[in-house]
């Protein structure tokens, strides 16, 4: 798809590589070499709008001083049919590039053709792309942790797939093990509770204290009375586990559903035990050597891979570890399921695991290439009401969840600031998300959309409709805000190149509002009602194509784009 930046630098290495071949050909260069080098865009605009370093990086080649070198190349260069109106020599050699019309109208043509699709890039090739993330226990409700890795996760899924990649979102349910045993300790001991009343039934000292297994086995006991209290222990557990942790799934499932997220798979931990998948991958490393026995219980050599310390596999009871099955997961990603990278979402709490996990992917006998296993490490988020935390619900008093905060908050707002650096602890103002003015970053994106489809339904009224770039003579933009607005659209393919390179879907946040703060510039000192038709037209179709860009943007991070506000 379209990158205007891209294009404008490949075009001035273009112009370059044509000077130099004609200065060489005339003798005033050397033609044994080869000229290179980089094109960059200046921080100050008085630099021109592209900076390119070709003389500098060339002149040890060619035996001349760069600024002489630059002197030639200028000499000999064609900006006829270019991008460019002209370029100038600046300090020790560098060759400023200053932007003409033509590429202004094209960045304009661009996004007026390509529409919902204007943004979208290649870097992927079509590589598949898993993006796991929220991937919560099925024990209890999910947090406010769950809901910013949902955001990002979420939020970086749509950026890969606009950067070409094909992309497969899921959820990992840790469906076995030991939380799950203990989650139906808990409901059994809070059933009992209810039949024989709290002093009878000692509850478990690590069991789930929340009000969410109160209210399960409270259904339960509604719902069948005191039909479990004669049932062998085991068979009773396995019953609530049963009933429970589907229930709890399906809740998760409405409650992301509420908050704009769909998987394309929701994989169960038990799997990969009923299949004798990890059984299998343990036998793998013990076969290859990548194991001993210790007090009964079977250990991986992963400080032979890098990790600082080793890892249980198997228990001296029989039963796996959650780094076996994690193991084991990722080699159902690669190996069975052919993903070609994988981006697993975590919390900071999960830092040191990824470490050692990355290094135990490096084992040959998995067959897996650890360059394909990224992690996306987010940190803490810390809410706040009148600059106060905040961890229980308005509403029920309860421990705040996802579902709680959605009460509260819209899922705009929600989705807008969880989206923001995974790397920085968030602090996320309650008082702040729900105001209706420029201090809501949400509020403020959203308000200029609103405002340019009341602006296009306003001289809608008037008569004039937003005509097609072809039809539009878009020389009359070239006023220095309006290139200025228009420069900022032609950044969304590279900010979306760029945040998938980097797994931060953040920079979507951050690029749409400077595209937000543009317009509100362009609309304040550029008048559009009352100018000549030919002004009206070109003004309305840059608000246009402005809104497209928003709406784009919002989409990404899934956030509506209101027409009125």
């Amino acid at each position: 798809m379209t990158n205007l930046i891209d294009n404008a630098k490949e075009q001035i290495n273009s112009l370059l590589k044509n000077a130099y071949e004609k200065a060489a050909a005339k003798g005033l260069l050397p033609s044994d070499c080869e000229l290179s080098g980089n094109v960059e865009i200046p921080r100050d605009t008085a630099n021109g709008d592209y900076a390119a370093n070709h003389a500098m990086a060339g002149a040890k080649a060619l035996h001349m001083a760069p600024k002489k070198i630059a002197e030639v190349l200028l000499g000999e260069m064609d900006l006829g049919e270019s991008y460019f109106e002209r370029c100038e020599i600046a300090g020790p050699g560098f060759m400023n590039f200053f932007l003409g019309g033509k590429w202004y109208e094209e960045v304009i043509g661009a996004v007026d053709s390509l529409k919902d699709d204007y943004g979208r890039c290649d870097i992927g090739h079509g590589e598949k792309v898993m993006v796991e993330f929220v991937s919560a226990n099925p024990t209890g409700p999910m947090t406010i942790g769950n809901a910013r890795g949902g955001a990002l996760g979420d939020t970086l899924a749509s950026v890969l797939d606009r950067a070409g990649y094909n992309v497969w979102r899921e959820f990992y349910v840790n469906d076995a093990g030991n939380q799950v045993d203990l989650f139906g300790k808990s409901v059994e001991a809070r059933y009992l509770q209810l039949c024989l009343g709290e002093e009878a039934v000692e509850f478990p000292d690590n069991g789930y204290h929340g009000d969410d297994i109160r209210e399960l086995a409270k259904i339960i006991y509604e719902k069948d009375g005191t039909k479990y209290i004669d049932m062998p222990e085991e068979e009773r557990r396995q019953a609530f586990i049963d009933f429970g942790i589907p229930r709890n799934i399906q809740l998760m499932r409405e409650h992301l559903a509420r908050y704009r997220i769909k998987f394309d798979q929701w994989f169960l931990e038990s799997s990969l035990h009923s299949s004798g998948y990890v059984e299998e991958t343990v036998k793998l490393l013990t076969d290859n050597g990548y194991t001993y026995e210790k007090d009964g219980a079977v250990w991986l050599k992963n400080t032979e891979l890098g990790a600082d310390k080793d890892e249980v596999l198997r228990r001296a009871n029989g039963f796996y570890t959650y780094y076996a099955v994690d193991i084991a997961y990722h080699r159902n990603k690669f190996i069975e399921r052919g993903f070609d990278k994988v981006i697993d979402v975590w919390g900071a709490d999960h830092h040191g695991h990824a470490i050692r996990f990355k290094a135990t992917m490096t084992s040959p006998a998995l067959g897996i290439s650890p360059d394909k296993l990224h992690f996306l490490i987010m940190q803490m988020v810390r809410l706040t009401r009148n600059g106060e935390t905040v961890k229980v619900s308005k509403r029920t008093g309860k421990a705040l969840t996802l579902n709680d905060l959605l009460d509260e908050i819209s899922v705009d707002a929600c989705r807008f600031f969880f989206n923001a650096k995974p790397d920085t602890h968030l602090e996320f103002d309650l008082d702040l998300a729900v105001r209706q003015d420029s201090e809501n970053p949400v509020y403020y994106v959203q308000y200029a959309h609103a405002r340019i489809c009341s602006l296009i339904s306003a001289l809608r009224e008037a008569g004039y409709e937003v005509r097609p770039a072809e039809n539009t003579d878009l020389s009359l933009l070239n006023q220095g805000v309006e290139r200025e607005l228009i420069k900022k659209l032609s950044q969304l393919p590279e900010e979306i190149k760029l945040s998938a390179r980097d797994y931060d879907p953040s920079r979507i946040n951050r690029y749409v509002i400077d595209v937000a703060a543009h317009f509100h510039r362009f609309y304040n000192e550029c008048r559009i009602k009352g100018e000549s038709d030919g002004l009206v037209y070109a003004r309305l179709l840059l608000a246009s194509c402005t809104a497209q860009v928003i709406r784009n943007c919002l989409s990404i991070i899934g956030v509506t784009a209101p027409e009125k506000m």
